[in-house]
C-alpha cells in the first residue's frame, strides 16, 4: 500500500514511519529539512522512502504529494502559542492545510484519508464520547480540531470519501517514558492521568485505519489509559480497527 504521510517529521509522524517498515510504501511530507531536526536525537534519520518538503498550505505542493497514493495519513498540526489574534498560521495550516489534503485526495481518487484530530477523554457534561458527540472547547486549537472533523465528515457526505478521524488526548512515549514536551513521566515527573496514549499505539491505529475497508466514515477515540472505555468509544476503535494497546501506561501512575 502506498501512503502519503503529512507531518512525517513530527512526534507522531516519526512513530508512524517506524511502524510502517515492511508494511507500507511511505511518501513522507513535511515543511523542510529543519523539521527533521527536532526528534533526530530520539528517532534518528529516516531513509525508508521518499521525502518531500513543502508547505501544506500550498495546494499544488499537496496535490503533487497525494498523486499516485492509495491512502493519506494526516498528522500535521500547528499548536497556537501566543498573539493568536494576529497569527493566521493556525487557520492556514490546520484548516486550509487539511482542506488541501482532502480536496487533493478527492481529485486523485485516493481510497482513504486518516486524519489525526484531538479531543478530551472525559466530556465535561458527563456524556459518553461517540462519533456524534463533540467536545466543548472554546480555544483556537480546540475549535480548529472540531472544524477539521467537520471537514472530514463533509467530504464523506458530499463525495463518498472514506474518512477516518482518530481522537487522541495527550500523546506520550511509554517506551522512553517521556511526553510530547520531553517531560519525564512517572515518579519524579508527571504522573499518568486519564487520556494518555503511547505514540506507537496511535501510529498503529493510523496504519490499521489506512488499510481498513469496512469503515466509510467514523470518529474514534484512541486512548490507552485503563478505564477510558467508560468515557469514550475506545472499545469501538479496538473492535473495528483490530487495535491492541501495547503501551504500558500504568507504570507511570503516582505511587
Amino acid at each position: 500500500m502506498r501512503i502519503v504521510l503529512f507531518g512525517a517529521a513530527g512526534w507522531l509522524g516519526r512513530a508512524v514511519l517506524a511502524a510502517s517498515v515492511n508494511r507500507a510504501e511511505i511518501r513522507a511530507f513535511d515543511r523542510g529539512p529543519e523539521a527533521w531536526d527536532e526528534w533526530r536525537d530520539i528517532d534518528g534519520d529516516w531513509t525508508g522512502g521518499e521525502v518531500i518538503h513543502g508547505d501544506i498550505t500550498d495546494f499544488s505542493a499537496v496535490e503533487r504529494a497525494v498523486s499516485g497514493m492509495d491512502a493519506v495519513i494526516h498528522t500535521a498540526v500547528l499548536y497556537p502559542r501566543q498573539n493568536v489574534e494576529h497569527d493566521q498560521r493556525p487557520f492556514l495550516i490546520n484548516l486550509k492545510g487539511l482542506w488541501n489534503v482532502l480536496e487533493s485526495a478527492r481529485r486523485h481518487n485516493v481510497e482513504t484519508v486518516v486524519h489525526v484530530g484531538s479531543c478530551m477523554t472525559i466530556h465535561p457534561k458527563g456524556l459518553f464520547f461517540d462519533t456524534d458527540v463533540r467536545s466543548i472547547e472554546g480555544d483556537l486549537y480546540g475549535i480548529c480540531k472540531r472544524l477539521q472533523e467537520e471537514m472530514c465528515r463533509q467530504f464523506h457526505d458530499a463525495h463518498g470519501m472514506r474518512t477516518i478521524v482518530l481522537r487522541p488526548d495527550y500523546i506520550v512515549d511509554s517506551r522512553l517514558g517521556i511526553g510530547r514536551h520531553r517531560e519525564k513521566l512517572g515518579p519524579g515527573g508527571v504522573p499518568c492521568r486519564m487520556g494518555w496514549v503511547c505514540r506507537h499505539d496511535l501510529a498503529e491505529a493510523c496504519l490499521l485505519a489506512a488499510k481498513n475497508r469496512a469503515i466509510n466514515h467514523d470518529i474514534l477515540h484512541i486512548v490507552g489509559t485503563p478505564g477510558a472505555e467508560q468515557h469514550c468509544n475506545v472499545g469501538r476503535a479496538k473492535k473495528v480497527l483490530g487495535l491492541e494497546f501495547r503501551g504500558d501506561l500504568e507504570r507511570f501512575q503516582q505511587q
